[in-house]
């Protein structure tokens, strides 16, 4: 199986996008590009091994958290301002370093929660409407090229951080076993699109 290393179009970056917090593009590019090259090499060894691709094997579900956690750890480790919050499940995922004690916060202010999503647009669930940045990747991932040698590697295509407002979401029926969920209504992604950081 040959595994192809992926790599993060540069030209493919919003020199207009607005990016709070000291955030610079080459942040989003080192951060993806830190996914890319873990997925490489995991798929390599995997391949090795005559085992499926890590792409193929995680659920949609559990491969939008992964690569959630992956970003916000790398987009942390090179921000000049941000770090992770040590808050388990807290918000926002991404926190200014030394605002809060610990950088650990339940629920602040001062930060970009990080979603990653296969929808096109950059639409959403989450947990709750806020007042927030919310940065939002979409990815790709080839899951119907035969043979599954021949599938190219998950591909980051676009990247949108905006502020949005509780104003900006609406609110999802609740399922008699599911759990409330917010979503950007047209207005609200609409604004979230205005600032697109990257586009394929």
């Amino acid at each position: 199986m040959a595994i192809i290393r992926n790599v993060v179009d540069t030209a493919k970056f919003n020199p207009a996008a607005h990016l709070p917090y000291e955030l610079r593009a080459q942040d989003f590019q080192m951060a993806m590009q830190d996914v890319y090259d873990f997925f490489y090499d995991v798929n390599s060894r995997l391949a090795e091994k005559g085992l499926r691709r890590l792409d193929d094997m995680l659920r949609p579900a559990i491969m939008s958290g992964v690569l959630s956690d992956m970003l916000t750890a790398s987009l942390a480790k090179h921000s000049r301002v941000l770090t992770e919050n040590c808050y388990f499940n807290g918000h926002p995922d991404l926190i200014v370093h030394g605002i809060y004690p610990a950088n650990s916060v339940k629920a602040g202010s001062e930060g970009i929660e990080v979603k990653t999503t296969r929808k096109s647009g950059g639409a959403v669930d989450t947990h709750g409407a806020r007042d927030q940045w919310m940065c939002v990747f979409v990815y790709d991932v080839d899951t119907a090229t035969e043979p599954a040698y021949d599938r190219r590697p998950m591909t980051f295509t676009e990247v949108y951080l905006g502020q949005v407002t509780v104003e900006d979401f609406r609110r999802n029926p609740r399922g008699e076993l599911g759990t409330r969920t917010a979503t950007l209504h047209k207005d609200g992604i609409k604004k979230l699109r205005e600032n697109w950081v990257y586009r394929l």
